[in-house]
């Protein structure tokens, strides 16, 4: 506030016989339509600003209240226009508050000396006992995260980055405190050298310390009632509420905690939800989601994961200590009373049921079941790419992205398949015909890693992972060749030529952000170079390579083409594009009809158990319907159906525009 003044005498006599007092009138400035009647019972300390209060505020049920200072004890704070002070127990202390904040109950808000607001702050994710500690910050995104806990191979990386967060929490250290603009914070206890942002509202929450609440107009945060949270920071959108205790944690954007959920350690990124259970140095990616009282997730890394009721994981063999740790490579899921004994690998989309000891890595066998069979663990690969629920997850997951913040954090691909993904289906191809080598297609039972694969899952795992292998590069090229009209095999050849080399190797998924990993690589020695040094910059690379992602994966899937159907650039004709999408047809419904079908399975007699109540058969089917609808009008199954005649409408399409040129 630069329209400053001191207090007239006037206004001082008027102060003091409202019942309020200051160490030194002198100290205190105000702005200059300053009024001091809605000013009362308030003890003055330090140096002190005042804006203007003549708004009033209008309360859920209709009440209005003007805006005021009340029974309060306010040292050294610069308080903004229009705001609501009121009934403060204890004192306010080294804060700056934004206008038309109402802050109202609150036993004491103060900083206490220099402090980081939570930035910099330790987390030792994945591995409690250390080694794997992530430095939190405002500006913290997955894939930072990621290379910062898992490249400790890099020891050079890891202290640059180390310093850049350094650097960010030191440039925006302070003594004083922040409370944003149209903030409500009511019935609360204890705060303590947290920052505050915009709008944010904090209603009855008992304890927060050592934070950073990064709420904005755009995007508010609610921190909700007995919620206590200390040495941490929470991204904008995001909802932490009813009786949460979070400690030493990071909580990403759009984020929501709720029903007495526990963490430590752990760090919660894009649309994360916990609800009821607890988290020990946990590393939840975007979408990791888990709402049962009994479901523990520790030191493990997950992403687009949902854990079923009793899931658990141990992280120590009753030797050295919680040393040891497991990765769930995105969209895993967890049945009710799974186990797994850490270390261990899971593979992209894989369900895991029952309890596993084997410390098995199925990272190359994407789309699997693990089952528990005898304490042992069985393997079906690719078999979840027929189930309707895979789908369903996929289609899902952006629908349900609730980040309102313009400026993302972390930069999300949601494609179930891409070059990661299908790089693993085409080593699982290799891994599965070298049993069959090894062992003989007659073999009853195959393994690896520990884990036992039937002779049958191995066949059909082949069948389903060359389907998913025509339907990835078929939509490719399809897309590739969209929207355009060819007279000649050369200009197929010269559009189907990539944009650029970048791409054609190995690709990797850094926690939502799926890219090439010579990109990556890229990125990691400029920064131990010192070439990058800056959280902004760092940020830049990862947008780059999200927006730049479908031109890249073109590269890749260009070279696959080649391979997997031994066609060259120089000789590729219309015909073999007609032979592939052909294929890719095919592909596309036969994989369909097997979801339809099992969708069609939720809508079985055995399903129906339990509606009905009282009634026959025929009312069981009726109630059945009226409840969960009939199966051919099911938005899913009508989605799937539609999906199979598009896809065949969109294949024929393409056929039709460049069959002239054979």
């Amino acid at each position: 506030m630069n329209d400053l003044r001191h207090l007239t005498e006037s206004e001082i006599r008027s102060l003091s016989e409202n019942g309020c007092s200051s160490e030194d009138w002198s100290l205190i400035r105000v702005k200059n339509n300053f009024r001091p009647d809605y000013i009362r019972n308030t003890r003055f300390s330090g140096k002190i600003e005042i804006g203007i209060l003549e708004k009033e505020f209008r309360l859920p049920g209709g009440l209005t209240k003007h805006s005021c200072i009340n029974n309060a004890v306010i040292h050294n704070c610069r308080i903004g226009d229009n705001v609501v002070i009121e009934s403060i127990q204890n004192y306010i202390a080294n804060y700056i508050i934004g206008d038309d904040c109402f802050i109202q109950n609150v036993d004491v808000i103060l900083v206490d000396g220099k402090t980081t607001f939570g930035n910099g702050t330790e987390v030792n994710v994945l591995n409690e006992s250390g080694g794997r500690e992530v430095h939190i910050n405002d500006k913290l995104s997955a894939h930072f995260a990621y290379v910062y806990s898992l490249y400790r191979h890099r020891p050079n990386l890891i202290k640059r980055m180390k310093a850049i967060v350094d650097f960010y929490s030191e440039k925006y250290a302070s003594d004083m405190g922040y409370i944003g603009r149209s903030c409500m914070i009511m019935n609360v206890g204890y705060i303590k050298n947290v920052k505050i942002g915009d709008f944010c509202k904090i209603t009855g929450a008992m304890k927060l310390k050592n934070g950073s609440i990064n709420s904005n107009e755009t995007a508010p945060v609610y921190i909700g009632r007995n919620v206590i949270a200390q040495d941490f920071i929470i991204s904008s959108g995001s909802r932490v509420d009813g009786g949460c205790i979070i400690s030493r944690c990071f909580v990403g954007q759009a984020c929501h905690l709720d029903h007495g959920y526990s963490a430590s350690d752990s760090l919660f990124f894009s649309n994360c939800q916990g609800e009821n259970g607890e988290a020990c140095a946990l590393f939840a990616g975007p979408y990791t989601v888990t709402h049962h009282k009994s479901t523990l997730l520790i030191a493990g890394m997950f992403s687009f994961m949902n854990a079923g009721s009793g899931s658990n994981q141990s992280n120590h063999m009753y030797k050295l200590g919680p040393i040891h740790q497991g990765i769930v490579e995105r969209g895993a899921k967890t049945t009710s009373n799974s186990y797994v004994l850490w270390p261990a690998k899971v593979g992209p989309f894989s369900l895991i049921l029952g309890r596993h000891y084997q410390h098995s890595d199925t990272s190359n066998l994407p789309f699997s079941y693990l089952v528990e069979n005898d304490n042992a663990t069985h393997l079906a690969p690719a078999i979840n790419l027929k189930s309707v629920g895979t789908i369903r997850d996929a289609k899902k997951w952006p629908e349900r992205d609730k980040r309102k913040d313009p400026n993302k954090l972390d930069f999300i691909n949601f494609n179930l398949l891409s070059p990661y993904t299908i790089q693993k289906v085409f080593a699982g191809v290799r891994i599965l015909k070298n049993l069959q080598a090894t062992a003989g297609e007659t073999s009853e039972i195959y393994t690896y890693q520990s884990c036992i694969i039937k002779n049958a899952s191995l066949k059909k795992g082949l069948e389903l992972y060359e389907i998913v292998i025509h339907k990835f590069l078929g939509n490719s090229i399809i897309k590739r060749l969209e929207n355009t009209v060819f007279t000649s095999n050369d200009e197929i050849r010269e559009r189907l030529k990539p944009d650029t080399s970048v791409g054609s190797g190995e690709w990797v998924d850094i926690s939502g952000l799926i890219a090439p990993k010579s990109e990556i690589d890229n990125l990691l020695c400029k920064i131990e170079s010192g070439e990058i040094s800056k959280l902004r910059e760092i940020n830049d690379v990862f947008k780059q390579l999200h927006d730049q992602y479908y031109v890249l994966e073109w590269t890749w899937a260009w070279k696959k083409i080649q391979e997997f159907y031994q066609l060259t650039p120089e000789t590729i004709t219309a015909r073999d594009i007609i032979e592939i999408v052909e294929k890719w047809k095919t592909s596309v419904v036969k994989l369909d009809e097997m979801i339809y079908d099992d969708a069609k399975k939720e809508f079985s007699l055995s399903f129906k158990t339990g509606f009905g109540a009282d009634g026959n058969i025929q009312d069981q089917a009726m109630d059945f319907e009226y409840v969960r609808g009939a199966f051919d009008n099911n938005p899913f199954v009508m989605a799937t159906l539609k999906h199979i005649e598009d896809k065949k409408a969109l294949g024929n399409e393409l056929i039709g525009r460049i069959k002239n040129v054979m």
